[in-house]
């Protein structure tokens, strides 16, 4: 999991720590990399001493860096918007192949299971629940079903492109029990309940062993076939989650293992810690599982880990050739266009090295995103991947700077800087830039919840640390609705995220207004327009609260509609380079520019209270074009001129882009 790296301030004395540095590696012998801290910590300590100076842009990077990712990013990244779906809780297109009691994997679950209403109170508790347990988080909510599937998905794509995304990243679509689909039972199927025949689909793959040629396609699979054909003839590109680490204990291979024990083919898949005695009344049998969880055990290593046991890593191969090139034909257009690949690290290199390559001979044009919440350079470029989800360089600091409002606009200027130039520049274009996702509290929530600055983790800013994101640990988060103070709060982090270099993410719901904290109530079902729904008055610490209504908010997601257009018809924005122009520590102001090719735009954020006078120096021959403002209603932002400068008035909790342009035009 996540170790976190701490940015130090750079001490007034840097000469002397760049001496030291360079005595080190010269004593190893590091000349290339001898140079190479010279110039970073000549960048930095010029940074601190002059901030106005501190940007430095993307092609200050060696090119050998970018010689060496390049093959691994592909082109269309940059222009890229993604939109994260978790398919049990987005659409109920289609009751009639909604989950049963028998479908889930526990056996304790009451004989009044049902499926859960989509429309009614989260924090309501149905009779079945109550007589798991009288407690919210453990009695039963991870049981819950809500019927999400396909259909769902496919009945919104006109919603998906209203609101401007082109590419879906989908949580697990893989058969499996849970609710998440993390426990993979297989990963050459799509999940029964998520297709049109879950029986018929389940019948097919109990007839079927690890050997491709016995797999067939069931109603599930072929529907979301369908499914990539209707996003790709609407631009839409689709990465799917890859979970390489572990399976269910549905998985072929774990079952064959639990009956036939050491006799089982597939007993070296799995690290098996001790075999079941017959001759005991008692089961001996334990294994090895993810984070001590029995429902995930894990797949074993080849000797000397540095690579998967050949079983699974062939069979992940098997299972990537049919999603990525379904019929087989050596044209990839009517398969997935890449992966986001789960605990990435977790995993050997030398598989990922291996399996980023036979990505891209099935498509040369395919994105893997690793799952890794630290600085993750070295894993990218070992295991050839093309990004990283971006939590360590875009997110921690988001939320110390935007949301808590801790973090100056001097350090957020400079960690920016400090931690995306960690990758080299092709990289950097594919970073996913995400705020919320299915591991952590809401971005709506984050905000009711900004911190105080006692952090911790300082590192970062306590982003999804377990013991302040969730009322499981923390009783003093407030589960309640932002109100119009932190909705403003939020379009200015959805406006960071569509201005930045990388490709930003949307988490499913959050341009409608759902909030929400950590893991299960990050994951509640879809708020939709033509619902009605009941308000939440419930509380899962049975703690008073006020009462909210649940509806879909129209006002927010033309917000971010409008947000997705500015980044969709700006390729500054997406292509651009990127410098910190200007801060001021006090007012909580920051501003940065993109640029490319002659055209140049500036984005501005007033985090503080105050309305903030920003003088631009203009020299008389740049004339500032308004093109974007966050309030998004009548006030607009004041420009006095003068001799050679501009004043710019930004409100407060306010931000807005610019277009640099000739005075001459």
């Amino acid at each position: 999991m996540y170790m976190g790296v701490k940015i130090l301030p750079v001490s007034e004395h840097w000469q002397l720590s760049m001496l030291v540095m360079a005595t080190l590696l010269f004593l190893m012998g590091c000349q290339t990399e001898l140079e190479q801290a010279e110039e970073k910590i000549s960048l930095v300590a010029t940074a601190t001493a002059r901030p106005e100076q501190a940007a430095t842009t993307v092609s200050d990077q060696p090119s050998s860096d970018a010689e060496l990712v390049a093959p691994f990013v592909p082109d269309w990244v940059a222009d890229a918007i993604f939109y994260q779906i978790f398919p049990e809780r987005f659409r109920n297109g289609d009751p009639s192949n909604d989950p049963t009691r028998a479908s889930l994997e526990s056996t304790d679950v009451p004989e009044a299971w049902k499926i859960s209403p989509w429309t009614g109170d989260w924090y309501g508790r149905s009779d079945w629940e109550k007589q798991i347990k009288d407690d919210f988080y453990e009695g039963g909510v991870f049981h819950r079903r809500y019927g999400g599937d396909l259909q769902g998905v496919l009945d919104k794509l006109d919603y998906l492109e209203e609101l401007g995304i082109n590419a879906i990243y989908f949580n697990p679509v893989f058969y499996g029990r849970s609710l998440h689909k993390y426990d993979g039972a297989s990963m050459h199927h799509i999940d029964p309940y998520f297709g049109p025949d879950p029986q018929g689909d389940l019948a097919i793959i109990a007839g079927e062993t690890s050997d491709p040629q016995s797999w067939q396609w069931t109603a599930a699979d072929k529907l979301f076939l369908e499914l990539i054909e209707q996003l790709h003839r609407r631009s839409i590109r689709v990465i799917i989650d890859g979970v390489f680490n572990h399976t269910g204990r549905d998985f072929f291979a774990f079952v064959d293992l639990l009956e036939k024990q050491e006799e089982s083919p597939y007993q070296e898949w799995y690290i098996v810690q001790n075999f079941d005695d017959p001759n005991t009344p008692r089961n001996e049998f334990t294994y090895k599982s993810w984070w001590g969880f029995e429902s995930l055990p894990e797949f074993s290593d080849a000797p000397g880990g540095k690579d998967l046991h050949p079983g699974p890593k062939q069979y992940v191969f098997d299972i990537t050739r049919r999603w990525m090139d379904p019929n087989g034909d050596g044209n990839p257009s009517d398969g997935i266009d890449g992966w986001r690949l789960d605990v990435a690290n977790e995993v050997p290199p030398q598989f990922w090295k291996d399996w980023n390559t036979l990505v891209r001979e099935l498509n040369p044009e395919a994105y893997t995103v690793g799952e890794f919440w630290g600085d993750a350079r070295q894993h990218l470029i070992d295991g050839r991947f093309s990004g990283t989800m971006n939590y360590h360089g875009f997110a921690y600091l988001v939320k110390g700077f935007l949301i808590d409002g801790k973090l100056t606009a001097h350090d957020f200027g400079l960690q920016l800087q400090q931690r995306r130039e960690e990758y080299p520049v092709p990289m950097q274009f594919a970073l996913q830039n995400l705020i919320d996702s299915h591991d952590t509290d809401r971005v709506a929530s984050m905000i009711v919840n900004a911190s105080d600055g006692q952090y911790r983790q300082p590192e970062r800013f306590d982003f999804d640390v377990s013991e302040a994101v969730s009322p499981r640990s923390n009783p003093e988060y407030d589960v309640t609705a932002p109100n119009a103070r932190q909705r403003r709060i939020q379009r200015l982090v959805a406006l960071m995220q569509m201005t930045y270099l990388g490709a930003p993410m949307i988490y499913y719901g959050t341009e409608a207004g759902m909030w929400g904290a950590d893991d299960p109530c990050d994951r509640m079902p879809m708020v939709w327009e033509e619902f009605s729904y009941e308000d939440q008055a419930g509380d899962p610490l049975g703690r008073p609260r006020s009462t909210n209504p649940i509806a879909f908010d129209r006002e927010l997601f033309d917000f971010y509609s409008d947000v997705t257009r500015l980044r969709r018809e700006s390729i500054v924005l997406r292509r651009g380079e990127m410098e910190v122009v200007d801060h001021d520590d006090e007012a909580m102001f920051f501003a940065f520019r993109r640029k490319l090719d002659g055209e140049s735009v500036l984005v501005v954020f007033n985090r503080g209270a105050e309305d903030f006078d920003w003088q631009v120096k203009t020299n008389g021959d740049v004339k500032l074009e308004q093109l974007f403002h966050a309030a998004n209603n009548d006030q607009i932002i004041r420009t006095e001129g003068k001799e050679r400068t501009v004043t710019l008035t930004i409100p407060a909790l306010d931000a807005a882009v610019f277009a640099e342009q000739s005075a001459e035009e």
